[in-house]
């Protein structure tokens, strides 16, 4: 069977919580054919054990569990110290309020069985890209900023800001090439990933509310410069 081809990626530990077997087995074979170290687990309370003894580069987690909701291990990781591992949910419900509560509670992204290996693949390489490109230090160029604890907080001037997920990202994204112009398509990629639900819109709110946390630090100062019609940069 061919390859599905794409710009590579290291390879990294996945972790899927996965209840059906020939779904699980089907994973398992796709992701380690693409060269990734898939551990599956088909319980809430085996997955919860993995992440602890080991914790992985990305976490599959299915929603109907035999012993409970892998939206309920959503929430758990990202209010611990495991906040920014890269989460796909994995389910049957396609409605759009189970995706809506699933992102809401911090999945990256989510995607509705049946899928096909193409796009599990797909997705799993735009997390772990993004979660690679995240985790990059800041060029000490960028005066005033300092990124902490593995890219997951940044200070300016002192300061911790209060940043969203998504501000953050977004900020990181900026931080890794200061003077470069990122086009609001780069940065929706590169901070939503394929969650079509987003557009150009999303990216001017977020950074307008960036700019004003910034301004709550040094208000006589606009680090994140706007280009009409070409996008954001960090001067």
């Amino acid at each position: 069977m061919q390859s599905l081809s794409s710009p590579p990626v290291p390879a990294g530990q996945i972790l899927l919580l996965e209840d059906d077997p020939a779904i699980a087995q089907t994973v398992c074979f796709v992701l380690e054919r693409e060269g990734y170290r898939v551990r599956s687990c088909g319980w809430l309370h085996e997955a919860r054990a993995a992440l602890s003894a080991a914790p992985p580069d990305l976490a599959i987690l299915d929603v109907g569990l035999p012993d409970g909701n892998g939206l309920d291990l959503c929430r758990e990781l990202r209010q611990g110290p495991q906040a920014r591992l890269p989460l796909l949910m994995l389910s049957a419900r396609s409605e759009e309020g189970d995706k809506v509560l699933g992102l809401e509670l911090g999945a990256d992204d989510y995607l509705a069985k049946p899928f096909s290996n193409r796009e599990l693949v797909a997705r799993v390489r735009a997390l772990l890209r993004r979660a690679q490109a995240s985790a990059e230090p800041a060029s000490p160029a960028v005066a005033g900023f300092s990124v902490e604890a593995e890219g997951s907080r940044v200070r300016f001037h002192g300061e911790l800001l209060p940043l969203t997920r998504r501000e953050l990202g977004l900020l990181l994204r900026l931080l890794q090439s200061p003077g470069r112009i990122h086009s609001r398509d780069s940065l929706l990629d590169a901070v939503w990933g394929l969650d079509a639900d987003s557009g150009d819109r999303t990216v001017d709110t977020h950074i307008k509310t960036l700019r004003a946390k910034l301004r709550q630090v040094r208000p006589e100062l606009d680090p994140i410069r706007t280009h009409r019609g070409m996008g954001y940069s960090l001067e």
